[in-house]
């Protein structure tokens, strides 16, 4: 019997299109010549991944400005000074702030899965971020004339807009990156942060049918930057309860790293329902001994 397998998304991005990116910024390069490079990146992706023999492939996400701020990258309501983010060895990734509303994506992942399915000769699964980590963007002391509750609605639709959009051009799955959660324990240990992202996000899975959750998924990490992680220090037991709560079909846990491994995989064997689909990350990919193959797990299995 095969074991199913499917990469998480991300991989690093070549030599070639970093520096381009950084010619385009400086104005050395036009906006075709940077397309060009995308372009050239993607091909090469998914021609790689797909001499692995995977059934299933990414496009690497060598396009995305961010994977957590692709929806709304060029977006005139955002000021710069949004939740920070602290990682274990000092650096911080800081998200941006809406300072108006309504609130609307500007940018849907089904782009990036129509440009895949151009080269692709196996189906493409796209990534594509919570709506518990964009409710990250809504500032404490709240926004004059757009209440919170306004913009929860507003993300929450833009949210299932994302979703529905790349499962009808094709997407042969959606990955929900959802690192956040793991975070969310280490920020607030009663849990409560914890339930409230897996509330949020259940309201979006909620507009799904059953056979349309067979084809979503859920994406759990320590968030690896920059050969560092946020919440490496949290134990998973602390967070996999809630996980398995939420509404989709798959189930993308990263392992790799964990010193206990046969202890969590006991915790999902405990926690995990029959017609959900675990994927376990087989690669850690902040460590150059097991391969990098990008932001989150590599290959589950």
């Amino acid at each position: 019997m095969s074991i199913p397998t499917e990469p998480i998304g991300s991989i690093p991005r070549p030599q070639s299109l970093i520096d381009g990116t950084q010619a385009f910024q400086d104005g050395r390069i036009s906006q075709k010549e940077l397309d060009s490079l995308y372009d050239a990146a993607i091909r090469d992706t998914i021609e790689r991944f797909e001499a692995t023999g995977s059934p299933v492939i990414t496009d690497g996400e060598q396009t995305k400005p961010s994977f957590a701020t692709y929806p709304i990258s060029g977006l005139e309501t955002l000021a710069s000074d949004g939740v920070t983010i602290p990682f274990a060895d000092g650096p911080t990734r800081q998200l941006p702030r809406l300072t108006a509303g309504p609130f609307r994506y500007r940018t849907y992942a089904d782009g990036y899965v129509q440009v895949a399915m151009q080269y692709a000769h196996v189906p493409i699964k796209q990534a594509v971020i919570s709506a518990s980590a964009l409710s990250l963007l809504y500032p404490q002391k709240g926004i004059e004339s757009y209440s919170r509750d306004a913009f929860i609605e507003d993300l929450l639709r833009e949210h299932e807009i994302d979703i529905r959009r790349c499962l009808q051009v094709g997407a042969s799955a959606v990955q929900i990156d959802f690192t956040e959660g793991r975070l969310a324990v280490k920020l607030d240990p009663t849990g409560q942060l914890l339930k409230s992202f897996v509330d949020l996000n259940n309201r979006v899975l909620n507009r799904f049918s059953p056979e349309e959750r067979k084809r979503i998924g859920v994406h759990t990490c320590p968030g690896g930057d920059r050969d560092s992680t946020h919440s490496a220090d949290v134990d998973y037991a602390e967070l996999l309860p809630r996980l398995f709560e939420l509404k989709v079909g798959n189930f993308y846990i990263q392992l790799a790293s964990e010193r206990d491994r046969t202890r969590v995989l006991n915790i999902m064997k405990t926690l995990a329902r029959a017609h959900q689909r675990l994927f376990v990350g087989v690669i850690d990919p902040i460590n150059s001994q097991s391969g990098d193959t990008g932001r989150g797990q590599g290959p589950g299995a």
